[in-house]
């Protein structure tokens, strides 16, 4: 597998935390929108909205947006070797066969509300402010402010729900954690207070404990 993605995105990272803690091999090709690669012709014919992540398999076929590629990746994985291996949590509530219950199904279906959430209201807000402050992009000040209001009601909903549960869709690690994680852990770049968010920072290190847990910089070693 090949994998397009840049430094520091958290939307790169997830895809590429995920492969590693899969032990999938893969090759990393850096494509920043900073040089423009991202709006190059060469890989706009690969992704036409222009933006990483993008994987590419060994047959040539292409997948974009990075929760799409996180739950193709743990599709991959049958419950049966993740279970087998002992060394990576299960990530995806089993879909299909024997096992498949109404109560299983419920569960599948709180991690993609959860992979939505996060692709709604929480990257578009903290995210972006992040992305504005770390790269240095232009923004007015009132919007700034609108981001960060909108931030901390993302956070405010994940701070109720990690209340009541050790990870978002209850007591199993899901990719909902890993997509969520991405830019949570590093929301105090975007000068988000994480102190107001117990729950999150307790959150945020179970994860970090996790099985196969890589941080951001792997973006940087590549």
């Amino acid at each position: 597998m090949k994998l397009y993605a840049m430094p520091k995105s958290g939307n790169c990272y997830k895809v590429a935390w995920m492969l590693r803690m899969l032990q999938i091999p893969y090759e990393y090709t850096i494509t920043t929108f900073v040089d423009g690669g991202t709006k190059s012709p060469p890989f706009l014919a690969k992704n036409p909205n222009g933006q990483v992540p993008l994987l590419e398999l060994d047959d040539g076929r292409r997948l974009a947006e990075s929760n799409a590629i996180l739950i193709y990746l743990a599709e991959l994985q049958s419950r049966k070797q993740l279970q087998k291996t002992g060394t990576v949590p299960f990530l995806l509530p089993r879909a299909g066969g024997e096992d498949d219950d109404d109560a299983t199904a419920y569960q599948r279906g709180l991690t993609y509300q959860w992979l939505f959430f996060e692709q709604y209201s929480h990257e578009p807000a903290i995210a972006v402010r992040r992305a504005n402050i770390v790269f240095q992009r232009p923004c007015p000040e009132e919007k700034m402010q609108q981001l960060l209001e909108k931030g901390y009601g993302a956070l405010t909903v994940m701070e109720k729900q990690l209340a009541q549960t050790p990870f978002l869709v209850g007591t199993e690690m899901t990719i909902a954690d890993m997509a969520l994680f991405a830019y949570t852990h590093v929301a105090h770049e975007g000068e988000y207070d994480m102190t107001r968010y117990p729950n999150i920072e307790s959150w945020l290190q179970r994860v970090r404990e996790s099985p196969g847990f890589c941080g951001m910089d792997i973006l940087e070693k590549e």
